[in-house]
C-alpha cells in the first residue's frame, strides 16, 4: 500500500524552494532540507512543534513575514528581501493554509535564493556600462593615435633634413621615442576596451602552457631564467579559447622572467579538482570541477600592499609600463568564468594563481576515453 504521508513529506523535503509551514499557533509543521541550507541553519527535527519565533530568532527578518499569516493584511506574492544575517536576497510567497470548511489552519512560505541570480544581473548591468565607456575610449584612443603617427613621421623628416646637428638629432631622438611609447600605450587601452570575443573549443591546457613557454624563453629579456613546468597527469581539457588563454599565461610568464631580471627560476605548475556537490545535493554543481595553474617566481615579489590594486588597469610597478598587461589578463580570465589572484611564494617571490573551470561533458569525455583504454588493456 502506498504511504501518501510518507511520499507528500519527501516531495516537500526534496523541493529545491525553502518551505517553512506553520500551524495556526506559529508552531513549525515543516522546515525543509532546501529552508536550513538557505537560511544557513543546522537541520533540526527538534525544531517541529516550536515556535517559529524561537527558531529563526525574533529579530530574524522571516519572522515579521510569518507574522502576517493570520492578520488582515495581504500577503506578499513573488516579493524580495535581502536577510539581514547573511546578506542573501532572496524571493518569496506567504501562503494561507484554509481546510476543508475554508478555516485558516496555517501558512506556509516558499522562498528561493536569489542571490546568483542578483549578481549575474549585476555583471550584466556592469558589462553593458563597461561596453559604453569601451566605445567611449576607443574612440578616443584611434583619434590620438593618428596624430602620434604624424608626430613620428614629421620628427623623422626633420631628423634626415638636419644631418649636421647632433644636438637636434638628439632631441628628435627624444620625441619618436616617447611618441612610440605612448603609441604603445594607445594599442593596450585599444586592446583593454575592446570587447572579447572568445572562440571556444576544447583546448589542451598542457599545449598552451607549452607554447607560452616557449614563447617566454624566446623573449629578450628571458635570459638565463630556467622555467620549470610540472602538469598533472589527469589535466581535462578545457572550453576555452586557446589563443587567448596562451596570451593570458605568456603575459604572467613574461612578467615573472623580467621580475627576475634574467636570473632565477619560475615554476608552472597544473592541477585538476573535482567539485565535491555532497554539500548542497539539492542542486548539481554548474561545473564538474576546477583546473588551477600556479605561476611562482623566486624574484623580489609583490609588496602587499598594492596586490589589490595589480590588475587595475594603468597601475603598474615598472618603470615604463602601461599598466594594462595584468588588467587585460583578468579580463580574459573573467570571460572565461575563471579567477586570478596573486599572494606571497613561501621562500620569497610572488605567486599568480589561475583557476579555470571544466564543463562536465570534457570530464565524461576523459572517463569514456581512460575506461576504453583500460577496456582495450585487459585484452592483452
Amino acid at each position: 500500500m502506498v504511504d501518501r504521508e510518507a511520499f507528500y513529506r519527501n516531495v516537500v523535503h526534496s523541493l529545491r524552494n525553502g518551505v517553512i509551514a506553520i500551524w495556526r499557533d506559529g508552531s513549525i509543521a515543516v522546515l525543509n532540507d532546501a529552508a536550513y541550507r538557505i537560511l544557513g541553519l543546522d537541520a533540526d527535527p527538534g525544531h517541529v512543534g516550536r515556535s517559529f519565533h524561537d527558531v529563526l530568532g525574533r529579530d530574524h527578518d522571516l519572522v515579521d513575514i510569518l507574522s502576517l499569516a493570520f492578520t488582515d493584511a495581504e500577503l506578499p506574492n513573488r516579493a524580495e528581501l535581502r536577510l539581514r544575517s547573511s546578506g542573501k536576497a532572496i524571493g518569496y510567497t506567504l501562503s494561507r493554509i484554509l481546510d476543508r470548511a475554508g478555516t485558516v489552519s496555517g501558512a506556509a512560505l516558499l522562498f528561493t535564493d536569489l542571490t546568483r541570480v542578483e549578481q549575474l544581473e549585476e555583471r550584466e548591468r556592469l558589462r553593458d556600462r563597461l561596453a559604453a565607456l569601451g566605445e567611449m575610449a576607443a574612440a578616443i584612443a584611434h583619434e590620438v593615435k593618428n596624430p602620434l603617427a604624424g608626430i613620428q613621421v614629421m620628427a623623422g623628416l626633420l631628423k634626415r633634413q638636419l644631418p649636421d646637428s647632433p644636438d637636434a638629432h638628439e632631441i628628435l631622438s627624444d620625441i619618436i621615442t616617447e611618441a612610440k611609447v605612448a603609441n604603445r600605450i594607445v594599442v593596450d587601452v585599444l586592446e583593454f576596451v575592446r570587447p572579447i570575443s572568445l572562440e571556444v573549443e576544447p583546448v589542451s591546457l598542457r599545449g598552451v602552457l607549452d607554447d607560452a613557454v616557449a614563447t617566454a624563453r624566446s623573449h629578450p629579456r628571458a635570459g638565463h631564467t630556467h622555467i620549470v613546468t610540472d602538469c598533472a597527469a589527469d589535466l581535462p581539457d578545457l572550453d576555452a579559447d586557446q589563443l587567448q588563454l596562451r596570451q593570458v599565461f605568456t603575459n604572467l610568464l613574461i612578467n615573472a622572467t623580467e621580475a627576475l631580471d634574467g636570473a632565477g627560476h619560475v615554476w608552472i605548475t597544473a592541477s585538476y579538482a573535482a567539485v565535491d556537490g555532497s554539500p548542497e545535493p539539492v542542486e548539481p554543481p554548474e561545473y564538474a570541477g576546477y583546473v588551477t595553474v600556479e605561476v611562482a617566481d623566486d624574484g623580489p615579489g609583490v609588496p602587499v600592499d598594492v596586490t589589490d590594486q595589480l590588475f587595475s588597469p594603468f597601475f603598474t610597478t615598472k618603470p615604463s609600463g602601461s599598466g594594462l598587461g595584468l588588467a587585460i589578463v583578468r579580463k580574459i580570465i573573467n570571460a572565461h568564468d575563471g579567477r586570478i589572484e596573486v599572494r606571497p611564494r613561501a621562500g620569497g617571490g610572488a605567486t599568480f594563481g589561475v583557476r579555470l573551470p571544466v564543463p562536465h561533458h570534457l570530464v565524461e569525455a576523459v572517463r569514456v576515453v581512460d575506461g576504453d583504454r583500460t577496456a582495450g588493456g585487459s585484452h592483452g
